[in-house]
């Protein structure tokens, strides 16, 4: 989601300058084929309505002039044109805070194992620490306010700052790659392979503490509403009335979703080893098998007969039929 995540911001800032410099145009460089057209120029329209767009990927005489990345490749060297990518190297790699994304060129054979110098960030798991890093990770509303190593004391507590060094402290411990097959927005499947750390540490603290603080109930609606939120962030409709509609669900589905998550990390895995929070939902004497607590064990039987009645319904016309479950 870090590239799905990147592009609504980057079109943003380009037509807050357009309209300071009162131009009529933007641009962008995305492919044809793929999802950023679309991430920006959703946004484009959406924020600007009579923006005009130039898209060279789009265009009769710019496909004429270069078929694909080789061209491109060859162009920029004769030109001079300092880039990345090579023709030993010809994937593409697009970093920003959340993560590193790479894809085509030797990746499009999506049974070929990435090279292993096609890492930025992370080490890999047979070169990391052999020791745990502890963390925590403490959460207010939702949002990670602070970090602590409890290895070393070093704090974290501005968002910028605290996300660098978690970043920083996943990369170190083989935390965060990703190598997956995706369906693009425009009907073809890519593969890619995604380096992430950060982001997959704070991921699995945050579902933690809401483990413990988020109502049954809620969480149930959230995971439901959460393909769709992932849709609309991918597909590039962040500047859509269903964005504010669902963003204000998840907002309010985080108050109070405060604590401190305890992490280990080790060797790529991100272990959960505790969790508290002034909201917990969690009471010890009605959950223990020692202690009653308050809980009367006999109101039991009512609870699972009435939730048993339409399976017994259920079981008494098969069996007028003659039926049996086949499970």
């Amino acid at each position: 989601m870090g590239t799905s995540l990147a592009r609504p911001l980057i079109a943003k800032k380009q037509i807050e300058i357009a309209k300071k410099e009162n131009a009529a145009y933007v641009s962008h460089g995305a492919t044809g084929k793929g999802n950023d057209q679309v991430r920006f120029e959703l946004t484009y329209y959406a924020l600007h309505p009579k923006i005009k767009v130039l898209a060279p990927w789009k265009t009769p005489e710019f496909l004429a002039q270069f078929k694909g990345r080789t061209d491109l490749l060859q162009y920029a060297k004769e030109k001079g044109i300092p880039v990345t990518a090579t023709h030993e190297k010809p994937y593409s790699s697009d970093a920003n805070l959340m993560h590193i994304s790479y894809e085509a060129g030797i990746l499009e054979d999506p049974k070929s194992a990435p090279p292993a110098d096609i890492f930025e960030w992370t080490k890999s798991p047979k070169d990391a620490p052999d020791k745990e890093t502890k963390l925590e990770i403490h959460f207010k509303d939702g949002v990670p306010v602070q970090i602590v190593n409890r290895d070393d004391g070093i704090i974290k507590q501005k968002p910028l700052e605290l996300f660098q060094y978690v970043n920083k402290i996943g990369a170190e411990n083989a935390i965060g790659r990703v190598d997956m097959v995706e369906n693009r927005f425009v009907g073809i499947k890519s593969r890619g392979v995604y380096e992430t750390p950060g982001a997959s540490i704070l991921m699995e603290a945050h579902k933690d503490i809401e483990g413990i603080a988020m109502d049954r109930e809620v969480m149930r609606l959230r995971n439901m509403l959460t393909p769709k939120f992932a849709e609309i962030v991918y597909y590039g409709f962040w500047y859509s009335p269903e964005m504010e509609f669902l963003m204000a669900a998840v907002n309010k589905s985080q108050e109070l979703i405060d604590g401190v998550v305890y992490v280990s990390l080790y060797k790529g895995n991100v272990m959960i080893r505790g969790r508290e929070s002034p909201s917990s939902l969690y009471n010890q004497e009605l959950s223990s098998m020692d202690i009653a607590g308050g809980y009367d064990q006999m109101d039991a039987r009512g609870f699972i007969k009435i939730n048993a009645i339409r399976l017994m319904a259920h079981k008494a016309i098969l069996d007028k039929q003659g039926q049996d479950y086949e499970v």
